[in-house]
């Protein structure tokens, strides 16, 4: 570990970065000067470039690994192993990850000490091996991250596209020769009928899926004996508890007790896409303050803007293609994910 600092030696601003275990990770909060990083790192122990830094208190064993930046540790909460050429810091680095420390399976405790590190036992199998395995885990790491990034982008994209498609102030697909013919109305003028949820009637069937929010956010489906009275084309908003307002697409079956759903007048994905882009605005604008619930008089209050019928189609199509590259991005998420656990499970045995 490093040797360590006292408080009156850090400044809120400084030139050299000092980790506590609460900003391990993170952005630093606390600075120590040039002269005492110098003097401590020639001084007393300090971690190579790629030695693998491990949270022996918060987090415990969350590790990070050293890239030769200018930065100090807080001495005892952040610790590394210093060993021998028998081991490489890229299979630690994945070993790590699945690691069962010596001492503290089935307690309470928060830390670590150094009779936990370096009583742990682990296997080591030829260099060779070693730097296979690092490498294998390493681009999995790589690839997910790269997926991550991706998926973020694509977010900030559709957040984009929203704020274009939908502004109440100007029309963003114009085609040639069209003349702005939208019209800001209702939601109540933009579908033809509402369906209020029922409780389950049985707890068995095989009629058709029960369509609650455990269903909806990815739960395994509930079969009940009640026919189904929703269509793929239907909107639902779930009406109560703590995500009032939150929208739906796509699903068919019976609907479920906390749910309404809507058949849009026109083209249902356009309608589905303009009220998933007003989502925070549903949540902060029309629900109730304290228990929420989505307000009696939601479909009247709630304004939509309607362009022609092909803007609507077009923006509907396009909008629904994005969506559909998004979810094979979070797909692949996934199962990258669970390529790594199952590499991690069954390699280091």
């Amino acid at each position: 570990m490093n040797k360590r600092i006292f408080k009156h030696q850090t400044s809120p601003i400084g030139e050299i970065p000092f980790y506590k275990i609460g900003t391990f990770g993170k952005q630093a909060d606390s600075y120590i000067s040039h002269e005492l990083f110098e003097e401590y790192k020639k001084n007393y122990p300090f971690p190579k470039k790629g030695d693998l830094l491990i949270a022996a208190s918060g987090s415990i064993g969350k590790i990070v690994e050293y890239h030769g930046e200018k930065a100090y540790f807080q001495d005892s909460n952040i610790v590394w192993l210093d060993h021998n050429e028998k081991v490489l810091n890229s299979y630690l680095k994945a070993y790590y990850q699945i690691i069962n420390w010596s001492g503290i399976e089935g307690t309470t405790i928060k830390r670590l000490y150094n009779k936990n590190i370096l009583k742990t036992k682990i296997c080591f199998p030829s260099i060779k091996e070693q730097k296979q395995l690092g490498i294998l885990i390493k681009k999995l790491e790589f690839l997910i991250t790269l997926l991550q990034k991706k998926s973020s982008l694509q977010a900030q994209l559709q957040q984009g596209m929203y704020q274009k498609f939908f502004s109440l102030k100007q029309n963003y697909l114009k085609f040639k020769n069209e003349e702005n013919t939208s019209k800001i109305v209702p939601l109540k003028e933009a579908i033809t009928h509402e369906i209020k949820g029922k409780a389950k009637k049985e707890m068995f069937g095989t009629n058709s899926i029960y369509l609650d929010t455990a269903y909806l956010n990815g739960g395994n489906p509930f079969f009940v004996s009640t026919s189904s009275d929703v269509k793929r084309s239907d909107i639902l908003i779930l009406w109560d508890g703590s995500k009032a307002g939150t929208i739906y697409h796509g699903v068919e079956g019976a609907l479920g007790s906390t749910l309404k759903a809507y058949t849009p007048k026109y083209f249902s994905s356009y309608l589905y896409h303009y009220l998933k882009s007003n989502q925070a605005k549903i949540y902060f604008s029309f629900r109730t303050p304290n228990i929420p619930h989505v307000i009696k008089d939601f479909t009247n209050r709630f304004m939509v803007k309607l362009p022609s019928n092909k803007e609507q189609e077009l923006t509907g199509k396009l909008l629904d293609k994005f969506d559909n590259y998004k979810l094979e991005t979070n797909k692949s998420i996934t199962i990258f994910k669970q390529l790594k656990q199952f590499l991690l499970q069954n390699m280091f045995i």
